[in-house]
């Protein structure tokens, strides 16, 4: 496996970042942070690339949030100057190089990819075969131990100075284990992380129809016992060089229904979950009032119906699209336009 070098340079190059501060501010340019940021673009840019250069750069303090939807987790949060600039300007070069490794069916914050993507996917898999193995990670990012991560970066990375920033951030959270919700670079950390399984599962294990999103993933065989088998070796893999454990793995016929991403899969249709439909329709019950009362703007108004219609469209969800009157709603949305 080729390991690349020289990445510093363009790392800390100031067109990098400078693209790494667009990338940042994107749909925030009216919050306070970046309001006052904006007073003097470049020469708070200058003053990271000399943290950077420097190896001054320490990661700032965490802020912990918690949210409930869709279930309930901790997020971290960092501020956005310095450190979630300088986490874009690492995986604005980084992650190119990241994107080679990864099979064609890892489905999460992959650009081109994503939720309807993979579903897309899941129902040609559901067409073809006749069972399903569906696993979870127990508490992914919180397992994720930060020592294997960065000797997976390393098998691809060899720019020492590259190294001590991705170290810097891996290591960022106490307790050697965890790549914190919340940081830009996690999901990157947690698709290299899983890349592994990715790799064990379809060159050492050979399945073919496999399909990954974050820590959820799904094997299709029409041998019932290929995936038994496969379980018990995952089982194993995850667990000596990964340090992880299933939270669920369930084998049954796919027409019982594959739930996952949001949907459950037939062969010849698909329905929204029911925490997805339920989830779907108290979001939009909101919007009108929030409108009115001046807590979102009209163009927050038209995104999350536009969000919402992604959802409803991709699946068999006429009778929920009835109930919850979204053709009067388009209409609202068109007349505030």
């Amino acid at each position: 496996m080729r390991r690349h070098g020289n990445l510093w340079r363009e790392i800390v190059s100031e067109e990098n970042l400078e693209a790494a501060y667009h990338k940042a501010v994107l749909r925030k340019k009216n919050m306070r942070n970046v309001i006052k940021f904006n007073e003097n673009v470049k020469e708070n840019l200058a003053v990271i690339r000399e943290l950077l250069i420097s190896k001054k750069y320490r990661t700032s303090r965490y802020r912990e949030k918690t949210i409930f939807e869709p279930k309930e987790r901790k997020i971290y949060v960092l501020p956005l100057n310095p450190d979630r600039f300088i986490h874009h300007a690492a995986l604005g070069i980084i992650a190119p190089i990241w994107r080679k490794l990864f099979i064609s069916d890892s489905y999460a914050c992959i650009e081109g990819k994503g939720i309807h993507a993979g579903s897309r996917r899941t129902m040609e898999f559901v067409r073809r075969n006749k069972y399903v193995l569906k696993c979870d990670i127990s508490k992914f990012y919180p397992s994720v131990d930060q020592d294997i991560l960065m000797a997976i970066i390393e098998k691809k990375i060899k720019c020492r100075d590259t190294l001590w920033l991705l170290d810097e951030i891996v290591h960022s959270f106490p307790g050697g284990k965890n790549v914190p919700i919340g940081n830009y670079t996690s999901q990157w950390f947690g698709n290299l992380y899983l890349n592994e399984l990715d790799q064990y599962v379809k060159n050492e294990l050979g399945i073919r129809d496999y399909v990954r999103y974050c820590d959820d993933f799904c094997l299709f065989s029409d041998d019932k016992a290929v995936l038994r088998n496969a379980s018990g070796k995952i089982n194993d893999f995850i667990g000596e060089k990964l340090s992880l454990k299933f939270s669920k793995c369930n084998l049954f016929p796919v027409s019982q229904g594959v739930d996952f991403l949001g949907y459950r899969h037939f062969d010849n249709y698909i329905l929204l979950r029911k925490s997805t439909a339920k989830r779907v329709r108290a979001r939009l019950e909101k919007l009108p009032r929030l409108y009115s009362e001046g807590k979102i703007t009209a163009e927050q108004y038209r995104s999350s119906v536009a969000s919402t219609w992604g959802w409803i469209k991709h699946a068999n969800a006429h009778n929920l699209a009835v109930a919850i009157k979204f053709k009067e709603m388009m209409a609202e949305v068109k007349r505030i336009a």
